[in-house]
């Protein structure tokens, strides 16, 4: 029997872009495009009525914004993945972006096969960032110039936890390796970032990375 096929929606004010997206992405044996939104709010009410597992946002729409919708989808279906598409590169909207939920950042000239990567690692519970994006974020981490004691307000627990997020691991992925729930795992990660004072995983992963909690080959 084949595998379930990972079910898109495509979100944009643009009728070209989705159909752009939608004539790469049925080419595609593993992913099946279920619908279209030209707004946020559209993308809400798709979103609650066809329940895809991942969601394509532009950020820039009219009547609903791409970071309310993906707020507001997020609030109803946690579910539900979304990556955020966006033409330009800001930091604001970046980190709005992973703070509303979105588990994954593309510039609009990314390639197919980029696009296509972000939607199945964002199925997998896991973050893809556009290596632009991700520069970006590196360079704000090594700007932030943290105190060290920062890290040691975290309990043993937690830090085996951020060592996880440092190797990209989702929540269910953390609770198998710790041998806890993914609620407990869940948790865990709600409390690093804030004694930490990040604003999503992401940044959670490059700072683990940044303080060699990673271990390296």
């Amino acid at each position: 029997m084949a595998e379930e096929r990972i079910r898109v929606l495509l979100v944009d004010d643009h009728g070209v872009v989705r159909r752009g997206l939608r004539g790469f992405l049925e080419l595609l044996d593993d992913i099946e495009v279920v619908g279209e939104a030209e707004d946020g709010q559209q993308a809400v009410e798709a979103a609650a009525q066809l329940r895809p597992d991942v969601v394509l946002m532009d950020l820039l729409m009219p009547r609903m914004d791409g970071l309310t919708a993906i707020a507001t989808i997020k609030q109803a279906q946690p579910e539900v993945e979304i990556v955020a598409v966006t033409s330009f590169i800001e930091e604001e909207k970046v980190t709005s972006a992973l703070e509303a939920g979105a588990s994954g950042y593309l510039l609009k000239d990314a390639e197919a096969e980029e696009v296509a990567s972000a939607v199945r690692a964002a199925f997998a519970g896991e973050v893809h960032l556009d290596p632009a994006v991700a520069r970006l974020l590196a360079k704000r981490m090594r700007e932030r110039k943290m105190q060290p004691e920062t890290a040691e307000a975290l309990t043993e627990r937690e830090i085996e936890v951020l060592a996880h997020l440092g190797k990209g691991a989702s929540n269910k992925e953390i609770a198998y390796s710790l041998a806890i729930t993914e609620r407990t795992a869940r948790t865990h990660v709600s409390n690093i970032l804030g004694k930490l004072g990040l604003a999503s995983r992401t940044q959670a992963a490059l700072y683990a990375v940044e303080h060699k909690l990673v271990p390296t080959d």
